[in-house]
């Protein structure tokens, strides 16, 4: 994907390197400041979205292996990405303009949600719509939104083994709805010990890129835009 050469119809190449730059940089303002100079030139906002935030999010993803993961990094990136984002679509990414709809928890037991915010924003930044319920939510307010926002997927994480049994509520809490086709992602500290049948789940993420990954992967092989 390029971030450069991006043209409007009788206008030059747009830059973009500048906006992601400033994001990469964890620099909320000047990301902010690109992203008033692009729209100003007319690029919508799916194609800073596209062109901008995802590239940059890309090149994090690169950066964060084992050995050069900084979790201090990660959150400066992710609110100058949610910072963007908020800006470009100030009541939330629609459905018929995000990539795929899913719904994304910590559940009942556990309020660590730092993990949760990581993934949300990664997933932002790469246009998808994310609907975000929040700590300590009960299994059937999870089940219940997936099917009013129509999810490809819902994403649950837990960063203490007590939540563990929620986990396992997810997926008959989805088929009591006729939800079966909702594709169930875990991750955090306790939940990526276990593996997908232990949780009953259909993916077990060992980062937040890695779980975007999946995701991404899932939806460009059903061609879905939902």
């Amino acid at each position: 994907m390029s971030n450069v050469g991006h043209a409007l119809p009788d206008s030059p190449a747009i830059d973009f390197a500048p906006l992601i730059a400033a994001l990469l940089a964890g620099d909320h303002a000047a990301a902010l400041k690109e992203t008033h100079r692009l729209r100003a030139l007319g690029v919508s906002p799916e194609a800073i979205v596209t062109e901008g935030l995802e590239v940059a999010m890309d090149r994090l993803d690169e950066k964060c292996t084992i050995e050069q993961f900084n979790l201090l990094e990660i959150m400066l990136v992710g609110r100058a990405v949610a910072v963007v984002v908020h800006e470009l679509f100030p009541e939330g990414l629609q459905p018929e303009k995000g990539r795929a709809t899913f719904v994304i928890a910590t559940l009942e037991g556990d309020v660590h949600d730092l993990g949760k915010n990581i993934v949300r924003t990664v997933l932002l930044g790469k246009g998808f719509r994310v609907v975000d319920l929040g700590r300590d939510c009960p299994v059937e307010t999870l089940a219940e939104a997936a099917g009013r926002e129509q999810a490809r997927a819902v994403l649950v994480s837990g960063l203490i083994s007590t939540v563990v049994p929620q986990v396992r509520r997810v997926r008959p809490a989805l088929r009591r709805r006729g939800l079966d086709r909702v594709t169930v992602v875990a991750g955090g500290a306790a939940l990526k010990q276990l593996s997908p049948a232990d949780l009953d789940v259909d993916y077990v993420a060992e980062t937040a890129f890695d779980g975007a990954r999946y995701l991404e992967n899932l939806v460009t092989t059903e061609g879905t835009v939902r």
